[in-house]
């Protein structure tokens, strides 16, 4: 029999984590210092490869200040050799992207991302490329929650559900039956859930030997296993890098044994890579010249230590733009929130990157039974796993969930909602945009109890404007959302 041995490192979702942070006296992630390990790999090792499964932009006030092509340009220097798009590759729009594919040194593959009109691929679905001797095919697939992002440019489509990615994955590999592929990866942005589900519907026959994913920022002790196709997958931000070493069988073009890694990323064992340091570097100052001025200071550092719960910084936020807008109740996206701490002393550039969707903002009113209903909806949804959206709300509510999703009492400012009495809701154009999908109210449903407006083309005017003159403020968990059994997503 003939072997090979093939090192593949992976990350995924690094979201503008530029740069390493003090632990223990100790440098831990960075940019730097990942590159420092990548290419201390390369040198040691015969047969490399470094994939990245999406999410390479957002997170960072550099990211943000130069709309990704900061992102890219350092990307460049820590060298892939080949991508995958996440949902945050879409941020700044569709044009935009196509830009950010012109300046990256590296491929980027997407098999299910489309123009509607046409049908006609944005990237390229797939890649080969031959490493010592061993073919391997990529083939790269994005997360279902590109669709909500969809809805806002009616050229932008997606594949519907994992059932017909599987089936474009089926079509790729059945592609190359007379080309000898040696090796088969899929480069997902998913969700590890969803990875295991895909892995499910695979036909054995067509190959796929490994899935490195990203979406859900698992972090895992070792791989999982599905019919004989791995499944890997490495948290969030540059603290970590998956390594694979693998021992394939050229003959059965399969893999014979391995090993796995998350390694962690710091100066204990990680050389720095001088060059993107200073890259870095210059990119930062530039940026600290213009954002580094202090708008507020808070009474102490507020928390927002999980999507899925009421936070101290998420109520802070949501009761920001109620008071600003004067609405009775703001719904604010956990997700919109890209932290889990904000510091008491608040700068412009911390305030962007804790907060860097810069929506509009949209008003519309329903009545008490109406607003039960959709919270009623909206938690069956997210214990069912049918999605992964949740939410803060402004003062005066209160929400207790029992079981699985039941919402057995929804109060506001103390007492039950009245069925009648109508209440006036804000929202962030994203979350506005899915509002049947998580909620399950129709938008022509809600017009009938009066308008819908923009109330505000800028979601950060308002922090901004709110923080410049409100100092000292604090906040704390109420009991705004009470859940008898907690929620885990990986």
């Amino acid at each position: 029999m003939k072997f090979k041995k093939l090192t593949l490192l992976h990350n995924n979702d690094i979201h503008g984590d530029f740069f390493a942070k003090e632990d223990n006296e100790a440098l831990l992630g960075g940019l730097s210092l990942l590159s420092g390990y990548v290419q201390k790999v390369r040198r040691e090792e015969e047969n490399v490869i470094y994939a990245i499964a999406g999410d390479m932009l957002q997170g960072s006030i550099i990211d943000q200040e130069y709309r990704g092509v900061s992102t890219i340009d350092v990307m460049n220097l820590l060298g892939p050799d080949i991508v995958t798009l996440g949902n945050h590759e879409i941020d700044y729009g569709l044009a935009h992207l196509m830009f950010l594919e012109r300046c990256a040194h590296f491929p980027i593959i997407n098999a299910n991302l489309h123009i509607r009109p046409t049908n006609t691929r944005l990237f390229k679905s797939h890649q080969v490329m031959m490493v010592g001797g061993i073919r391997i095919l990529f083939i790269g697939l994005i997360t279902e929650d590109i669709l909500s992002y969809a809805g806002r440019d009616p050229l932008l489509g997606s594949f519907v559900d994992v059932r017909e990615a599987a089936r474009e994955v089926e079509y790729i590999c059945n592609n190359y039956k007379d080309v000898d592929i040696d090796f088969t990866v899929l480069l997902t942005h998913i969700g590890f859930d969803k990875d295991v589900e895909l892995a499910g519907l695979l036909p054995e026959e067509i190959g796929v030997d490994l899935i490195l994913g990203g979406h859900s920022h698992t972090m895992m002790d070792q791989p999982a296993k599905v019919k004989d196709i791995l499944i890997a997958q490495v948290g969030t931000g540059s603290t970590h890098i998956g390594r694979f070493d693998i021992i394939i069988n050229m003959d059965t073009n399969s893999i014979h044994e391995f090993t796995w890694e998350a390694i962690p990323i710091d100066d204990s064992h990680c050389p720095r890579d001088y060059v993107l340091d200073e890259v870095l570097e210059n990119y930062s100052r530039e940026v600290d010249i213009k954002y580094n001025s202090l708008i507020s200071r808070l009474k102490r550092p507020l928390e927002h230590p999980s999507r899925y719960v009421e936070t101290e910084l998420g109520n802070l936020f949501a009761d920001m733009f109620r008071n600003q807008l004067d609405v009775d109740l703001f719904i604010l996206g956990s997700g919109s929130i890209r932290g889990t701490r904000m510091e008491e002393i608040v700068t412009l550039s911390k305030l962007r990157e804790i907060f860097p969707y810069d929506e509009a903002i949209m008003s519309f009113t329903v009545d008490g039974q109406e607003l039960k209903n959709m919270l009623g909806t909206f938690f069956k949804k997210v214990y069912a796993g049918e999605t992964h959206e949740f939410y803060q709300y402004s003062q005066n509510v209160s929400v207790r969930v029992e079981g699985h999703g039941e919402v057995q009492e929804v109060l506001f400012s103390g007492q039950p909602l009245k069925k009648e009495d109508k209440y006036k809701i804000a929202m962030q154009m994203f979350h506005y945009g899915i509002l049947e999908e998580t909620f399950g109210i129709n938008i022509e449903r809600i017009k009938t109890n009066g308008p819908i407006r923009c109330v505000s083309t800028s979601s950060f005017d308002i922090i901004d404007e709110y923080l410049q003159n409100h100092h000292f403020l604090s906040a704390q968990q109420e009991g705004r959302i009470l859940l008898e059994i907690p929620l885990h997503f990986d």
